[in-house]
C-alpha cells in the first residue's frame, strides 16, 4: 500500500487537523506529494510532515477565488501536475431554523460548498488537459438532514448533487468525481458532544462505535486511487451503518 500514490500529487483543504489532516499524512506514507490548504496558520506550521520536500502549505481562504487560483497555480509550478483533490474544508454554524442568523447561513454555505466548487474548477482543467483525475468531496452524514443543522445540511446535499453532476460532466476526460460521508468520527469536533449525547449517537448506529480519522481517510485514499476507476457519481457512507436506518429500540 505505500507505493499506492508514487508519482501522485493531492491538493488537500482543511488539511490542518481531524479529517483532513489525516487524509493528507496518509496519501503522504502512501508516496503522493501534497498540497496541504487551511486557514490556519500556527496549525499548518505544526503539520507533521511540514519539513518534507513532498509538502507544500498554502494558508488562505477556500471561498476566495483569487487564492484558490493562486494555490493550484503554485502548486502547479512546484509538482507539475495535481491528480487528486480532496475537498474537506468545512465548518458548522449550527442552531435552530429561528436562531440561525444569515451571516451563519452564508458562511457555512461559502465554506463547504462554494469552496468546494472553487477549487474543482480550478483544478478541472490540468485534470482534463492531462485526461485524468480524481476528485473526492468530503459530505456527512447529515446530508440525509439533521436537526439544528439546516444551514451544514444544505451545504452537504448541495454537495452530495454537485458530486453527481460533476461525475456526469468530467467522465469525458476520465476525471472520477466521488463523495465520502463520514458518520460520528472522532475528532475535535466530536470531543465537545456533551458524553450523554454522544452516547445515544454511538448506541443508534449498528457497530456501536465511533469512526476514527483513518477509518475516513482509508475511503477517501480508496476512491482517489486507480483502484476505484469505475467508480464515479457515487456517495460512499462511513459511518457504522447508520445510513442504514433506525435500530430497534
Amino acid at each position: 500500500m505505500n507505493g499506492d500514490f508514487e508519482h501522485k500529487v493531492a491538493l488537500v483543504t482543511g488539511a490542518a487537523r481531524g479529517i483532513g489532516k489525516c487524509v493528507a499524512s496518509t496519501l503522504l506514507g502512501r508516496g503522493a506529494k501534497v498540497a496541504l490548504i487551511d486557514c490556519n496558520e500556527s496549525l499548518l506550521a505544526e503539520f507533521d510532515e511540514a519539513s518534507n520536500e513532498n509538502v507544500i502549505r498554502l494558508c488562505g481562504d477556500v471561498t476566495d477565488k483569487e487564492f484558490v487560483q493562486s494555490s493550484i497555480k503554485e502548486v502547479l509550478a512546484k509538482f507539475g501536475h495535481i491528480d487528486i483533490l480532496v475537498n474537506n474544508a468545512g465548518i458548522t454554524r449550527d442552531g435552530f431554523l429561528t436562531n440561525i442568523t444569515e451571516k451563519d447561513w452564508d458562511d457555512v454555505i461559502d465554506v463547504n460548498l462554494k469552496g468546494a466548487f472553487l477549487f474543482a474548477q480550478a483544478v478541472y482543467p490540468s485534470m482534463s488537459e492531462k485526461n485524468y483525475g480524481k476528485i473526492v468531496n468530503i459530505i456527512s452524514a447529515s446530508w440525509l438532514g439533521n436537526i439544528g443543522q439546516a444551514n451544514y445540511s444544505a451545504s452537504k446535499g448541495g454537495l452530495v448533487g454537485m458530486t453527481r453532476t460533476l461525475a456526469m460532466e468530467a467522465a469525458r476526460y476520465s476525471i472520477n468525481v466521488n463523495g465520502v460521508s463520514p458518520g460520528l468520527v472522532d475528532t475535535e469536533m466530536s470531543r465537545a458532544v456533551p458524553d450523554k449525547i454522544k452516547e445515544k449517537l454511538i448506541n443508534s448506529r449498528p457497530l456501536k462505535r465511533m469512526g476514527t480519522t483513518a477509518d475516513i481517510a482509508e475511503a477517501v485514499c480508496f476512491l482517489a486511487s486507480d483502484k476505484s476507476s469505475y467508480i464515479t457519481g457515487q456517495i460512499l457512507h462511513v459511518d457504522g451503518g447508520k445510513s442504514c436506518g433506525q435500530l430497534a429500540l
